[in-house]
């Protein structure tokens, strides 16, 4: 970082909550929508043992640490301190596949940007350009 501090992370886990910042938010509806979805039970079956770890080292902190020192073993555990969280949304097909790029759907009337993956802040500029040379000319 600028400030001469390194930052490990993020772990990518599911949100229970689209908006959920905190990792005890939760939102039944939401978290029901996401259990009934195909394509997360997909997903979840092929990367199931990593997906439990990334869930571990959220809520461990013994268990970040031991995964940094596999990168840096002189990190203890008085070297971490926590961040706030971000969230991500990434789409995801029916077949369980991430869907890695940008997508967008037009209709007649609209222009649904539905996935913008990292690192779109960077390319929002791009993004914008794009999204203006849909519009007609008429």
């Amino acid at each position: 970082m600028i400030d001469g501090t390194i930052h490990a992370g993020p772990n990518a886990v599911l949100s229970l909550k689209r908006e959920g910042y905190k990792k005890t938010d939760f939102d039944l509806k939401e978290f029901a929508e996401v259990m009934a979805y195909p394509g997360f039970w997909k997903l979840a079956a092929k990367h199931a043992d990593e997906g439990i770890k990334e869930i571990v080292r959220s809520f461990s902190k013994a268990a970040f640490v031991h995964s940094l020192q596999q990168l840096i073993p002189e990190v203890t555990d008085n070297d971490i301190l926590p961040c706030e969280a971000g969230v991500r949304a990434q789409a995801l097909r029916r077949d369980g596949q991430l869907v890695e790029d940008f997508l967008m759907i037009q209709d007649e009337q609209s222009l649904h940007v539905c996935n913008a993956p990292s690192p779109a802040a960077t390319a929002s500029l791009e993004i914008g350009k794009y999204i203006v040379a849909q519009i007609p000319s008429h």
